[in-house]
């Protein structure tokens, strides 16, 4: 991971997810070189943001390119913490 991913990566760990979604964004646009660890990382700021939806999409295209990539573990996290809350929702 570039010293730019880290840094955003420190800034999604803080909390500045807007910005930082802004700037992932901003290097998908101009064809990055990692664009799987910036899925990845984009992923984990909408997780952040409580986007489940945005989190799975954005897990799923880092996996897609990259099948090793940390996105796989995160994906079926966030589906476990779903379906978690989902039996609870069902069962009111």
């Amino acid at each position: 991971m570039t010293e730019r991913l880290k840094e955003i990566k420190r800034r999604i760990d803080e909390g500045e997810t807007g910005p930082a979604v802004d700037e992932l964004n901003r290097l998908l646009d101009g064809n990055a070189e990692k664009p799987d660890d910036i899925y990845y990382l984009l992923g984990n700021a909408f997780r952040k943001q409580g986007d489940w939806q945005g989190a799975l999409n954005n897990y799923q295209e880092a996996i897609d390119i990259n099948p090793d990539s940390p996105a796989a573990e995160a994906r079926n996290m966030v589906i476990d913490i779903l379906n978690f809350y989902n039996k609870d929702m069902f069962n009111q």
